[in-house]
Order: structure tokens, then C-alpha cells, then sequence
């Protein structure tokens, strides 16, 4: 197992180098000039300094280059340095978008830029860090919930196949599957902001959580949000569970087990639920990099100050430093979390050999 993790993480970087350089040639050919919300009455050599400030006035290849030094170099050092609270890698300087390095030539102390947003003028990294406590509380929580609810739901659902409860469930799920955010989104919103007036409508993130009163409005501004997430996060995932559930109910070794005198919940519980949970596994975590991404529509609904509303913003905004770190992080986090799935198949599954 040692092996093939190794393997793997060695395979992922020039797959994950091939993804940013067809990431950023995707987003080199995207209308729109970083340039254009400046205003008219900005002479243009103030507006070229401004462009070769930003790094526009090199060769594409050579942005590019610059870019992989920033994103694995540069802020790398930044993050450690902040967690070390000193200067270990000669990291950050404070209240700047620089950071300091030893030349190994001259020895002599080198700026190095970091990724800049071109919306905002400041490093993006430390808005993606300052907007992800945000997603998390929100996506991460329904994720969570939906996982919590849908496993139940699919083992009672194909354990009682073509029972009541399994036609609800197949019900709900369809509904799930069916019905997108922004229609359930702002139909909660009617329903208990507007009409009963139970829940707030808007997902206030200035909320400090400090006392009481204000963890109970930390949980009810939450409660629609993962409702609409957690809707379709369950609707997927019970599914799976049932099919994979009811494909093991009629294997030989399920006979045996039973006829062997077992109770119906061990050989239920243990096992059938292990053999079905080996597809499962590949869903939830194929799902988990969404965590990190946001949930785009939901968050818009309920103004969430998150990663997803802050990828639309820099799209809308022609933010292209922005758009290439956040969808970069989402391909790490998806070749991550595959390798994951793939080693928790050996740990469900012992006849899974990666020799």
C-alpha cells in the first residue's frame, strides 16, 4: 500500500502540471482586460505601468512560469512563515504582497511577488483562507448531514425494498435529484423567512460566535443553507447505498453467513454494509473537493461570503489570477481525494491488492 501511494503521488505532479497549463492556456483565451475598470481619466502610460505591474507585458509561457513559482514557491514559504510566527524561510513582509528570499548566488535578499488578485490588488491566498472558514461551517456541515441521513435511508431502503419507506425514499430522492438550488433556495426563503418568519434570510459571516445568543443565530442562519445543500447531497448518496446494498443482499456469502445462525443485524451491519460501502466511498469522496469549492448557486441565494460566491465574483470581474489558483485547488483536491478513495478500498475490501 506504501508503494502504490508513492506511486501515485509521483504520477499526480506532471498530471496535475499538464491541468495548470491547460487551465491557463483555457484562461488566456477569455474576453476582457484586467484594465477596463480603471478609470478614462487614467493616462495610458500610468495604465501600462499598472499592466506590467500585474505581469501582463510578458510572453504567455514566461506568466506561466511565473505563476507555478508563485503558487508552489513563493506562498508555500509565506504560509509557512505564518505559521512558524517568524521569519524561518525569510517569508513575508508584513502589510505588503512581497516576500523575501536569500539569493544562492549573491546571498543577498531577494523580493519575490505573490499571486495577486487583479479585482482586489491583494494576494489571493489570503482571501481563499479568509473566505474558507465560511464554506466549510456551510457546505462542509450539509455534506456531513447528507452523508449522516442518506446511509441509513439506502441500507432500511434496500434491506425493505419496494416497501412504503422505499418509495418515499425513492420519492425524496428524485425530488433531490430533480429540483436545483435556486429554485429550493429561494422557496425556503419564502416559506420561513417570509411567510412564518422563523429563519433569516441572509447568512450574516461578520457573526462572532461568543456567547449563547449568538450560537443560536450562528445555527438558524445555517439551517436553510445545509437544508438545500444537504437535500441533494442525500438524494445521490442513498441511492448509491441502496443499489450497492441490494447487490450484495443475494451473494453466497450473505446465505452462509445467515445460515450459519448469525443475527440479521450482524451479517446486515457487517457483512453486507462493508462489501456495499466500497462504490459509496468513491461518491462521498469524490464529493468532498466540493467542500472546498463552495457551493456557487447556494451561496449566492443566501449571501454566504464563501469560496463559491468568490469564484463567481472573479469571474464576473475578469480576475484571472483568481480563477487559475481556485480551480487549480479544486483539481489538487480531486486527485487528492481519488487517491484517498482508492486506498479505503483496500482497508473495506482485504481482496483489493495494490502489489
Amino acid at each position: 500500500m506504501l508503494n502504490f501511494t508513492i506511486r501515485r503521488l509521483v504520477l499526480s505532479i506532471p498530471t496535475l502540471l499538464f491541468i495548470s497549463l491547460v487551465i491557463f492556456m483555457l484562461l488566456q483565451l477569455a474576453p476582457g482586460d484586467p484594465m477596463a475598470q480603471v478609470p478614462l481619466t487614467v493616462p495610458p502610460e500610468v495604465k501600462q505601468k499598472m499592466r506590467e505591474a500585474l505581469g501582463l507585458g510578458a510572453p504567455v509561457h514566461i506568466q506561466y512560469i511565473k505563476w507555478l513559482h508563485q503558487f508552489f514557491i513563493v506562498e508555500p514559504s509565506v504560509f509557512i512563515d505564518h505559521l512558524t510566527a517568524n521569519s524561518f524561510l525569510l517569508g513575508w513582509l508584513p502589510d505588503t504582497h512581497l516576500s523575501m528570499t536569500v539569493d544562492t548566488v549573491t546571498g543577498e535578499l531577494v523580493q519575490r511577488q505573490r499571486v495577486i488578485s487583479w479585482q482586489t490588488r491583494s494576494p489571493v491566498m489570503d482571501i481563499v483562507i479568509q473566505r474558507m472558514p465560511q464554506t466549510i461551517w456551510v457546505v462542509g456541515l450539509s455534506y456531513v448531514v447528507g452523508i449522516l441521513i442518506a446511509i441509513p435511508i439506502g441500507i432500511y431502503s434496500a434491506y425493505r425494498h419496494y416497501s412504503v419507506f422505499d418509495q418515499a425514499g425513492t420519492f425524496i430522492t428524485m425530488v433531490g435529484f430533480s429540483i436545483p438550488p435556486f429554485f429550493t433556495g429561494p422557496l425556503l426563503i419564502v416559506i420561513f423567512s417570509v411567510s412564518l418568519g422563523w429563519l433569516p434570510s441572509i447568512y450574516d459571516t461578520t457573526l462572532v460566535v461568543d456567547s449563547w445568543a449568538t450560537f443560536k443565530t450562528q445555527v438558524m442562519q445555517m439551517i436553510m443553507p445545509v437544508m438545500v445543500l444537504a437535500l441533494q447531497t442525500t438524494a445521490q448518496i442513498s441511492r448509491y447505498m441502496r443499489s450497492a446494498m441490494l447487490d450484495n443482499l443475494n451473494q453466497d456469502y450473505v446465505r452462509t453467513a445467515r445460515a450459519k445462525g448469525l443475527k440479521e443485524s450482524v451479517v446486515i451491519m457487517v457483512h453486507v454494509l462493508r462489501n456495499s460501502m466500497i462504490p459509496v466511498v468513491t461518491v462521498i469522496a469524490l464529493g468532498m473537493p466540493a467542500i472546498f469549492g463552495g457551493a456557487i448557486i447556494t451561496e449566492n441565494v443566501f449571501k454566504v461570503n464563501g469560496i463559491g460566491q468568490l469564484l463567481l465574483t472573479a469571474l464576473f470581474a475578469n480576475d484571472l489570477p483568481m480563477v487559475m489558483t481556485l480551480t487549480f485547488i479544486f483539481a489538487i483536491l480531486i486527485v487528492l481525494f481519488n487517491l484517498i478513495a482508492d486506498i479505503l478500498y483496500g482497508v473495506l475490501d482485504p481482496r483489493i491488492r495494490y502489489d
